[in-house]
Protein backbone atom coordinates (compact mmCIF):
# COMPACT_ATOMS: atom_id res chain seq x y z
CA UNK A 1 0.00 0.00 0.00
CA UNK A 2 1.42 3.19 -1.07
CA UNK A 3 0.33 6.74 0.18
CA UNK A 4 2.38 8.75 -2.52
CA UNK A 5 -0.16 10.75 -4.43
CA UNK A 6 0.71 12.16 -8.46
CA UNK A 7 0.25 15.05 -9.44
CA UNK A 8 0.29 16.24 -12.88
CA UNK A 9 1.23 20.17 -13.42
CA UNK A 10 0.16 22.27 -16.31
CA UNK A 11 3.57 23.84 -17.99
CA UNK A 12 1.78 26.09 -19.87
CA UNK A 13 0.60 28.94 -17.35
CA UNK A 14 -0.18 32.09 -18.95
CA UNK A 15 0.90 34.83 -16.70
CA UNK A 16 0.37 37.88 -17.54
CA UNK A 17 1.32 41.45 -15.73
CA UNK A 18 -1.00 43.19 -13.51
CA UNK A 19 -3.31 46.43 -14.83
CA UNK A 20 -0.64 49.47 -13.55
CA UNK A 21 -2.48 52.93 -12.19
CA UNK A 22 -1.24 56.29 -12.25
CA UNK A 23 -2.02 58.13 -9.58
CA UNK A 24 -2.79 62.18 -10.21
CA UNK A 25 -2.97 65.32 -7.61
CA UNK A 26 -5.53 67.70 -8.79
CA UNK A 27 -5.12 71.11 -8.40
CA UNK A 28 -7.16 72.88 -5.51
CA UNK A 29 -7.36 76.92 -4.72
CA UNK A 30 -7.19 75.79 -0.44
CA UNK A 31 -4.20 73.41 -0.12
CA UNK A 32 -0.81 75.47 0.28
CA UNK A 33 2.29 74.42 -1.45
CA UNK A 34 4.11 73.22 1.38
CA UNK A 35 0.98 70.96 2.22
CA UNK A 36 1.35 69.35 -1.35
CA UNK A 37 5.04 69.20 -0.92
CA UNK A 38 5.15 67.38 2.24
CA UNK A 39 2.14 64.77 1.19
CA UNK A 40 4.48 64.04 -1.97
CA UNK A 41 7.49 63.48 0.21
CA UNK A 42 5.56 61.01 3.07
CA UNK A 43 3.36 59.06 0.70
CA UNK A 44 4.91 58.78 -2.81
CA UNK A 45 8.25 58.96 -1.42
CA UNK A 46 9.84 61.67 -3.54
CA UNK A 47 12.78 63.89 -2.93
CA UNK A 48 11.78 67.27 -2.15
CA UNK A 49 13.66 68.65 -4.90
CA UNK A 50 11.06 66.08 -7.10
CA UNK A 51 8.25 67.13 -5.14
CA UNK A 52 8.63 70.71 -5.90
CA UNK A 53 8.61 70.24 -9.56
CA UNK A 54 5.42 68.18 -9.37
CA UNK A 55 3.78 70.75 -6.98
CA UNK A 56 4.93 73.82 -9.65
CA UNK A 57 3.10 70.81 -12.14
CA UNK A 58 0.11 70.50 -10.54
CA UNK A 59 -0.46 74.61 -9.86
CA UNK A 60 0.04 75.05 -13.46
CA UNK A 61 -1.45 72.14 -15.20
CA UNK A 62 -4.43 71.34 -12.97
CA UNK A 63 -2.82 67.74 -12.30
CA UNK A 64 0.37 65.70 -12.27
CA UNK A 65 1.16 61.95 -11.96
CA UNK A 66 2.51 61.52 -8.68
CA UNK A 67 2.99 57.73 -9.57
CA UNK A 68 2.00 54.40 -11.30
CA UNK A 69 0.88 51.45 -9.30
CA UNK A 70 -0.72 48.37 -9.17
CA UNK A 71 -4.59 48.70 -8.19
CA UNK A 72 -4.57 48.02 -4.34
CA UNK A 73 -1.44 50.05 -4.03
CA UNK A 74 -2.52 53.28 -6.30
CA UNK A 75 -5.81 53.23 -4.06
CA UNK A 76 -4.04 53.15 -1.23
CA UNK A 77 -2.45 56.27 -2.00
CA UNK A 78 -5.20 58.05 -2.80
CA UNK A 79 -6.18 56.66 0.60
CA UNK A 80 -3.52 58.49 2.22
CA UNK A 81 -3.82 61.29 0.43
CA UNK A 82 -7.28 61.86 1.79
CA UNK A 83 -6.53 61.24 4.81
CA UNK A 84 -3.35 63.69 5.57
CA UNK A 85 -5.82 66.22 3.84
CA UNK A 86 -8.70 65.71 6.36
CA UNK A 87 -6.46 65.82 9.15
CA UNK A 88 -5.23 68.88 8.24
CA UNK A 89 -8.35 70.89 6.51
CA UNK A 90 -7.40 70.53 3.19
CA UNK A 91 -9.31 69.91 0.09
CA UNK A 92 -6.62 68.07 -2.01
CA UNK A 93 -7.55 65.13 -3.87
CA UNK A 94 -5.99 62.24 -5.73
CA UNK A 95 -7.45 60.21 -8.61
CA UNK A 96 -6.13 56.88 -10.55
CA UNK A 97 -6.66 56.07 -13.61
CA UNK A 98 -6.19 53.00 -15.44
CA UNK A 99 -2.72 53.32 -17.63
Amino acid sequence: MSNEIEIELDDDLDLQEPKKYKVFLLNDDYSTMDFVIDVLVKVFRKSVDESANIMLNIHNNGREVCGVYTHEIAATKVGQVKTLAREKGFPLKAVMEEE
